[in-house]
């Protein structure tokens, strides 16, 4: 291990997501509550005469180190905005699997912006680290503040969440990359949903997981016919003892369930022993 500064780039999980519309510039407006998981990916920094880029653990051979990887993409674009030399060795810990609907690239990246900023001691405004963040891609502002989240607009557009109550998640992904073109491409003929309506807060797990029933991802439905698999997925989850709750994060292939607290999860997300399968379970982050 190197003598590094640390910054977790924890997994992003879409409780609901709906797609109000579609810009002239083709990039769509969504309206969803995004949550964070106590578990992801880890990126390390210390001083060097360059930016360079290397990527162990379990999912690295799924991810190109080149340039354009997203996390150098944050560094480079970040020592622009602040006029100074892109320096630094970087190691990431890639855990999450790649092209999966948690927001791997977009929360690395994310934390690449963080643990960049500490490493060449930066105090950007917030308006130009949020401009910053949102040219790297849709989900990389909500990554960026790492906190449960109402987002809309494509991605920029931040505002606070209901009151969220104890609960725990089980993560569930079938080796399957999916494409998130291919699947706004799936469901380019249905229509477009309204904003959801929310409470104030939940009082418990139950009655979140009623109310984000309700809403659903608008995205579930094409996912399916770009990827029949997540069904099988969604089929498990919702067979877990406990489950409140099983539904897509994002553009797939990765599904979710609720769970009424953290243990459960985990004894859940144990149980499900499926060849080629990733799983996870316990708490959001804090």
């Amino acid at each position: 291990m190197l003598p590094m500064l640390v910054e977790a780039a924890p997994a992003k999980v879409n409780l609901y997501l709906r797609v109000l519309g579609r810009r002239a510039d083709g990039y769509h407006l969504l309206d969803s509550l995004v949550v964070f998981a106590a578990m992801g990916d880890t990126l390390q920094a210390a001083p060097a005469e360059a930016l360079s880029l290397e990527i162990a653990g379990p999912f690295a051979a799924a991810l190109a180190g080149g340039a354009e990887n997203l996390v150098l993409r944050a560094g480079r674009a970040l020592a622009a905005a602040a006029g100074v030399a892109p320096r630094g060795r970087l190691l990431l810990t890639k855990r999450l699997p790649v092209a999966s609907g948690i927001g791997g690239g977009s929360t690395d990246a994310a934390a690449a912006l963080r643990l960049l900023s500490r490493l060449w001691r930066l105090d950007l405004p917030a308006a130009r680290r949020a401009a910053l963040a949102a040219s790297l891609g849709a989900d990389v502002p909500v990554c960026l503040a790492g906190r449960p989240t109402r987002m809309g607009g494509v991605g920029e557009v931040l505002a606070s969440p209901p009151a969220l109550p104890r609960c725990g998640l089980v993560l569930a992904n079938p080796g399957a990359a999916v494409s998130t073109a291919a699947v706004f491409r799936a469901r380019a003929e249905r229509p477009f949903a309204a904003a959801a309506e929310l409470p104030p807060g939940w009082t418990d797990a139950a009655a979140m997981a009623r109310d984000l029933a309700g809403i659903g991802n608008d995205l579930q439905a094409p996912a399916l016919e770009v990827c029949p698999v997540i069904a099988g997925v969604l089929a498990a989850l919702r067979r877990l003892p406990g489950c409140l709750l099983a539904q897509m994060s994002g553009s797939g292939a990765t599904c979710f369930a609720l769970f009424a607290d953290p243990m459960a999860a985990e004894r859940s997300a144990a149980s499900l022993d499926v060849p080629g399968w990733w799983t996870w379970g316990g708490a959001l982050a804090p």
